[in-house]
């Protein structure tokens, strides 16, 4: 069934069970149409539910054009329907002309077309302003958010409001091509792969407990406040062929390292890891929190040889570390699922990590992890 037999109680129910994650196999099964249609209804606006419309209020109603149509059919003049209606002669003489004259007036048929005619292209502010939007499209080449790239703007020109644009009419000016306003090629740079916005769960399993680890409630409430710089949380990201990069993120700065590591033997694992946080201030080397993956059963080596303490979580409990976990699907960016992670060098793995604490984050007052992390570091020098 085609897009065009959906009835408006059918559309607004394919929206909200979109808006509420929902996939299209599942709505399509809700309302008894083809996958393929629900594709074709969102695709359009990119996923994002379109404003409602609304009729102005100086223009026609459908009960004055059933009025007009009845006056012709019973011969009254334009200037008679018109005192009937409180209109001007002029309004009601115009609607007849343009839909089929006096013989050819059909009420419904007039108020279809004068809404499908009402329908403008409306130009969104990056297309009314090229400056705003080569910035825009500058930062988006170089992998910033929309997010971050909204923050900039107002942090950067904090008085010049024609310079200011939401996170959100980044997105949509990007997935409703219509607009025309930034290039498709730029949905590349965006962190998601999809076309669609909309709503996601993302599930993830735990791996297992750790002989003679150190509970996460034990860990000091200095680590759970960010006051303190060096307290460091931890994981594995995993690729295809079973390859795999450890990622080190700072609580307080959010600063990124990353670590390249031949497997997920422990003493492998360790041992790449200890060389990297031995290169660190010794007052930045705190603790470090990590998940429950057996990669770090030597933990009390890692300790020896770094003296720092660490700490796991909770089975099943992954925002325990969540700066480390939005951290890694940050890095998702640049290694996608399915991507084979051994072919990386330590060297690449380095300019990904600068090029991530590079970008700015709101939850730092749209400051990049570098400059917090330099500024962490001179205070303890």
């Amino acid at each position: 069934m085609g897009k065009g037999l959906y009835t408006a109680s059918d559309r607004a129910e394919l929206w909200r069970q979109w808006k509420a994650g929902y996939s299209t196999r599942h709505i399509a099964r809700a309302l008894g149409r083809q996958v393929g249609s629900i594709y074709q209804i969102l695709a359009p606006y990119g996923g994002i539910k379109p404003a409602e419309r609304t009729r102005g209020p100086r223009t026609l109603k459908l009960s004055e054009r059933e009025d007009i149509s009845r006056g012709l059919a019973t011969g009254s003049s334009i200037r008679q329907i018109a005192e009937r209606l409180g209109r001007a002669p002029s309004t009601v003489s115009r609607e007849v002309k343009r839909h089929g004259g006096r013989t050819g007036y059909r009420a419904h048929v007039a108020d279809r077309g004068a809404w499908r005619r009402a329908l403008r292209p409306k130009r969104c502010v990056l297309a009314l302003n090229r400056r705003l939007q080569r910035v825009v499209a500058a930062k988006l080449h170089v992998d910033w958010s929309p997010e971050q790239i909204s923050g900039w703007l107002k942090e950067c020109y904090p008085h010049d409001e024609s310079m200011h644009v939401s996170h959100e009419t980044i997105y949509r000016t990007l997935f409703v091509q219509a607009r025309g306003a930034l290039k498709k090629e730029l949905l590349g740079h965006l962190r998601g792969k999809r076309r669609l916005r909309r709503s996601r769960v993302a599930h993830r399993d735990g791996r297992g407990r750790i002989a003679d680890a150190v509970s996460i409630r034990e860990r000091p409430a200095e680590v759970e406040d960010r006051a303190i710089p060096g307290h460091w949380e931890g994981d594995l990201i995993a690729g295809s062929n079973y390859s795999h990069i450890a990622t080190l993120v700072e609580r307080r700065s959010r600063f990124t390292l990353l670590v390249k590591v031949s497997s997920t033997n422990t003493a492998e694992v360790v041992a790449a890891l200890a060389r990297h946080v031995r290169k660190l201030p010794a007052r930045l080397r705190r603790s470090l929190t990590w998940d429950n993956g057996k990669e770090l059963s030597h933990h009390k080596d890692f300790t020896v040889a770094t003296d720092v303490q660490v700490y796991f979580c909770d089975p099943h409990s992954p925002w325990q570390r969540g700066t480390n976990e939005n951290t890694n699907g940050l890095l998702r960016q640049y290694f996608p699922k399915a991507t084979d992670l051994s072919g990386f060098t330590q060297p690449e793995l380095d300019k990904v990590a600068l090029r991530l604490n590079q970008r700015p984050r709101k939850t730092l007052g749209f400051k990049t992890p570098a400059e917090v992390f330099r500024a962490n570091v001179a205070l303890t020098d």
